[in-house]
C-alpha cells in the first residue's frame, strides 16, 4: 500500500561520538505496520540494540518519535514518545511528553530522531530545519532545566524555538531523571534525562518550519472541526479546563485510592487542603496547553505568600499533588507547588521521588532506618524540609540521596528490610493509584512492559464506575483493551 500524506518518513540519527548525522528513508511498509509515536522507537531500539548493553553506555540509543498527528490540526495531536533502555530496570522503556517539542521536530521534517554515541564535552543539538549541529556548552553545567532553555534561546537568538532539556538530575545519571521541555513538560518515567547524560547530551533545540504532509486537508478541517465541538458539549468540559488533572483527587480520595502515608492508606483526612478547589481559590493564575488541546490543563500557579512566596510553576498534576501531598502526609498546596518546581528545574520524576521518600519515611518511622542512615534528617509525616532536602540529594547524589537516585531495586539492595513497604514493579517505583481498592490497575502495573507506570491502562475511572460486583473476566479485558 502506497502512503499517501500524513508522514515525511524521514528519521533524523545523530551520532554524538562522530558528530555527524544523517537521513534514515522510511518504507511505507514500515510506516504501515509501527504507525509512528512508541510504534517507531521500540522497533528502531529493537533494531540498533544488543542484549545485555549498559544503558548508560554509549551504545544505547534514544528514539525521539512524534506521533503521527502530532502537530495537525486535531484535539490533543502534541504528544511525543523517548524510546530506549532504562538505566532504572534495565529494560526496554517509554516515556512520552507534551507541549510543543515533538511539534517542531515534525515541523523540521523528521517522523523521529535517532541519539547514538556519547559527546566527548556537555553538548545540546541544533536542528535548524535541515541544518544539524552539535554544540560544545560546557557553561550549561549544572544548570537547571529552566535556565538551560533560557541559555540556549539567548544563544541561538530565537526566543521561539522548542527545547528539551535535562537539569542536574540528568547529568548526575539519576536513574528517575526527567527531561523538560517548554517550560514544565516532562518526560519523567524511565530515566530518560540519565540516558541523556550519560551521553553527554544537555537538550535539543529545534527550529522547522515546514508543512505537514496532510493527504485531505478538507477532510480534516471537518474532522477536526467536528470533534473540537464534541468535546465542548461534554459537561466536565469546562470543569475540566479549570481543574486538569488536579480535578480527581477529591474523586480518588472517596474512592479510597489515593496513595496516603506510602500507600498505608487510600484516604487522607485532609485532602481537600491538597485539592483542585484548594488550587483554584488560592494559587491558579493562568491555563496553558499543549498543541491543539482544547482543555489547557496546565495549571499555571503562583505562590503568593509564606515560606514558598514567588514559586511559579506549571502544574502539579495530580500525580505530583498526591505523591507529594498525601503519601508524604502534607497538607500545604504551596509546598507541594515549591517541590514541583524544584522537581522540574533539577530534572527529577516526581512520581519517583515521593514514593521513594515516603518509603523512606516509613523505614524510618519503624525503626529500620537509624538517623546516620539518612544524613540525620529526623523524617516526620508531613516534614516539608526534610523532604525538600531529599530531592536536592537525590539530584546531586549527596549522602542518602546516592542511594535514591539509583531508585527501588538499589533501596532494597541497601536497606532488605524495606522490601515489604516499597511499591515497585520491574523495579519502576508505582504511579499514584492504589491498586488494593483497584485490582484491574494492580494487574496493568503487574503486566506493563515499562514497570508500574498508569499510562499504560489506566482502568480506575471504568472500575470504580461499575462498582465491586464487577467480574474479574470484565477487569482483565478492561486491562487488556484500554
Amino acid at each position: 500500500m502506497k502512503i499517501r500524506g500524513g508522514y515525511f518518513k524521514r528519521v533524523l540519527e545523530i551520532d554524538l561520538s562522530s558528530r555527524k548525522s544523517r537521513i534514515l528513508e522510511l518504507s511505507d511498509r514500515f510506516v504501515l505496520k509501527y504507525i509512528g509515536g512508541r510504534g517507531f522507537g521500540a522497533k528502531l531500539v529493537w533494531d540498533n540494540l544488543r542484549p545485555g548493553l549498559d544503558p548508560l553506555g554509549p551504545d544505547n540509543i534514544v528514539v525521539i518519535a512524534p506521533g503521527p498527528l502530532t502537530g495537525v490540526f486535531l484535539p490533543a495531536a502534541g504528544k511525543t514518545s523517548l524510546v530506549s533502555i532504562s538505566p532504572a530496570t534495565g529494560i526496554y522503556a517509554d516515556s512520552n511528553v507534551g507541549g510543543m517539542f515533538g511539534v517542531e521536530i515534525r515541523q523540521a521534517g523528521y517522523d523521529a530522531l535517532v541519539i547514538k554515541g556519547r559527546a566527548d564535552r556537555l553538548s545540546y543539538i541544533w536542528i535548524d530545519d535541515g541544518q544539524v549541529e552539535v554544540v560544545d556548552n560546557e557553561n550549561l553545567k549544572g544548570k537547571g532545566c529552566l535556565e538551560t532553555e533560557g541559555m540556549i534561546r539567548h544563544e541561538i537568538g530565537d526566543e521561539m524555538v522548542k527545547i528539551a532539556a535535562i537539569g542536574p538530575a540528568g547529568e548526575n545519571l539519576v536513574g528517575f531523571a526527567c527531561i523538560t521541555a517548554d517550560w514544565g513538560r516532562n518526560a519523567g518515567r524511565t530515566g530518560m534525562g540519565a540516558i541523556w547524560g550519560s551521553k553527554n547530551l544537555k537538550a535539543i533545540a529545534v527550529r522547522g518550519s515546514r508543512d505537514l504532509p496532510v493527504y485531505d486537508i478538507k477532510l480534516l478541517r471537518k474532522l477536526s472541526n467536528e470533534a473540537f465541538e464534541s468535546l465542548k458539549k461534554n459537561p466536565y468540559f469546562e470543569f475540566w479546563q479549570r481543574q486538569g488533572l488536579m480535578s480527581v483527587v477529591d474523586y480518588l480520595n472517596h474512592a479510597g485510592v489515593l496513595p496516603t502515608y506510602n500507600f498505608r492508606d487510600g484516604y487522607f483526612d485532609r485532602a481537600e487542603k491538597i485539592s483542585g478547589y484548594e488550587m483554584e481559590e488560592k494559587y491558579k493564575i493562568g491555563d496553558t496547553a499543549c498543541f491543539g488541546c482544547p482543555m489547557a490543563c496546565g495549571n499555571i500557579n503562583l505562590v503568593k505568600e509564606g515560606a514558598y512566596a514567588g514559586t511559579v510553576v506549571e502544574g502539579p498534576e495530580y500525580e505530583t499533588a498526591c505523591m507529594f501531598g498525601s503519601n508524604i502526609g502534607v497538607d500545604n498546596f504551596a509546598f507541594i507547588l515549591k517541590a514541583n518546581a524544584l522537581c522540574d528545574d533539577l530534572g527529577v520524576d516526581t512520581i519517583s521521588a515521593g514514593n521513594l521518600i515516603g518509603v523512606l519515611i516509613e523505614g524510618y518511622k519503624r525503626g529500620d532506618l537509624k538517623a546516620g542512615d539518612v544524613d540525620g534528617l529526623r523524617l516526620e509525616w508531613g516534614d516539608e524540609e526534610s523532604a525538600l532536602a531529599l530531592i536536592e540529594k537525590i539530584a546531586r547524589r549527596e549522602g542518602v540521596g546516592d542511594v535514591l537516585a539509583d531508585g527501588a531495586r538499589r533501596v532494597v539492595e541497601k536497606w532488605p528490610a524495606l522490601k515489604p513497604i516499597i511499591s515497585e514493579v520491574k523495579g519502576l517505583e508505582q504511579s499514584a493509584y492504589d491498586g488494593r481498592a483497584t485490582m484491574s490497575m494492580a494487574l496493568a502495573y503487574a503486566t506493563s512492559d515499562i514497570g508500574a507506570h498508569h499510562a499504560r491502562a489506566w482502568t480506575v475511572g471504568k472500575e470504580l464506575e461499575m462498582g465491586a460486583d464487577w467480574g474479574i473476566e470484565e477487569k482483565v479485558d478492561l486491562v487488556l483493551y484500554h
